[in-house]
């Protein structure tokens, strides 16, 4: 039966520590989220910046929805394009110096539409093999040989690129990946773009908002200059507080992508209430250095308290904090220990990760104060010496 084969199979996720479930959240995005009646700080979310619950992006929101209405009622190409969707991307284009943009309705969908529409079969796509499932996904959706790079692996890339004869190749890549918080090479990324003619396709979703002058993303913190060849995909929901993602680039590209990528055409507009809370949104980002500091300082102060432990942080420059440790049903338990010491830290598993590499993945926010950081660190110390 193949309800029977459904809960075998369940059955060994469960004997594998590696059931997901859902968290239901009583209270609005921020440090403390209300969870199953328990009031706990969380350390589970992306709002780096902590506009999630800003109050100016509320009120964005709230002006948006009274002038503009709730729902965009039929896809952009079709009649849900409205002006404040207009203005955002041309504000995005400007804000990270490419010379159009494309709003998707999640980072996901952008992905999806991005690769498949600039790359087919006979083609050849070059991707991290820590890249998120959703390029993966893309990979797979364009029918384009796929090749797999060691996590920033450049001679191997640049091996991979050099045997190749496709007629079109595409280098894929995560800017900041998010289950290590490490930095993809970009220059040396896109350099080789250069040389072997290829697209740089780069997935900035926890960079965007976060890193470079004014959080202009990744392309901007390592100074890369505008190129025809570079695709830029960043999202809307973590750094910049509510949702969607755009893809900025070279005019003839965006245009193609209007033309041609499925995951924009088929699917109904976000409201354009969101578009005008966005607008805000990417004021409060730009001038925003106070918030980055912030994250700053609270990553160090995680780190440098970690330093005498047995708890190992991955090398992470970025918000995201991952503190390895390796089993699968170990994890959930590390995790159930803080989440009784009033703490969220969710336990990250394969598929997710590599197999034998489980981690607490901490989120740190610009909302996140010290005396919290100080909390996550006590409750770790406490959980490491009941381990003796």
């Amino acid at each position: 039966m193949i309800a029977d084969e459904l809960a075998s199979q369940l059955a060994t996720l469960e004997r594998d520590g590696l059931t997901r479930s859902v968290r239901t959240l009583a209270s609005p995005c921020g440090p403390r989220a209300v969870v199953d009646g328990r009031e706990l700080v969380s350390f589970a979310s992306n709002d780096y910046l902590g506009l999630a619950s800003d109050a100016a992006l509320i009120e964005a929101a709230i002006a948006g929805a009274q002038e503009w209405g709730v729902g965009a009622g039929a896809s952009a190409l079709v009649s849900g394009h409205f002006a404040p969707h207009a203005e955002l991307e041309r504000r995005l284009a400007a804000f990270v110096g490419r010379e159009r943009a494309l709003l998707f309705g999640t980072g996901y969908l952008a992905n999806l539409g991005i690769v498949p529409t600039l790359v087919g079969r006979g083609d050849a796509v070059f991707s991290d093999r820590l890249n998120h499932a959703s390029l993966i996904d893309a990979v797979q959706l364009s029918r384009a040989d796929s090749h797999r790079y060691g996590h920033n692996d450049i001679g191997m890339l640049e091996r991979l690129l050099e045997r190749s004869s496709a007629r079109r190749k595409l280098i894929l890549t995560d800017a900041v990946f998010s289950m290590d918080g490490d930095l993809a090479p970009l220059p040396e990324l896109f350099s080789l773009a250069e040389r072997y003619d290829a697209w740089l396709v780069v997935d900035d979703a926890h960079g965007f908002g976060v890193l470079g002058p004014q959080g202009r993303g990744s392309l901007a913190h390592f100074g890369l200059p505008p190129s025809p060849r570079i695709v830029h995909m960043g999202t809307l929901g973590k750094a910049a507080g509510v949702g969607g993602a755009f893809v900025a680039g070279d005019a003839s590209v965006i245009d193609w992508l209007l033309q041609r990528a499925r995951s924009h055409i088929f699917t109904t507009a976000a409201p354009p209430l969101l578009a005008v809370a966005l607008l805000k949104s990417l004021e409060l980002i730009a001038a925003g250095e106070a918030r980055r500091a912030q994250l700053a300082a609270l990553a160090t102060q995680l780190r440098v308290g970690l330093t005498d432990t047995r708890w190992r942080l991955l090398p992470s420059p970025t918000a995201i904090q991952p503190v390895l440790v390796g089993d699968n049903h170990e994890v959930l338990r590390v995790a159930a220990g803080l989440a009784e010491r009033g703490l969220w830290v969710p336990p990250i598993r394969p598929p997710t990760v590599p197999a034998g590499s489980a981690r607490l993945r901490v989120s740190l926010s610009a909302t996140h104060t010290s005396e919290h950081v100080a909390q996550l660190l006590a409750a770790l110390r406490e959980l490491e010496h009941a381990a003796k």
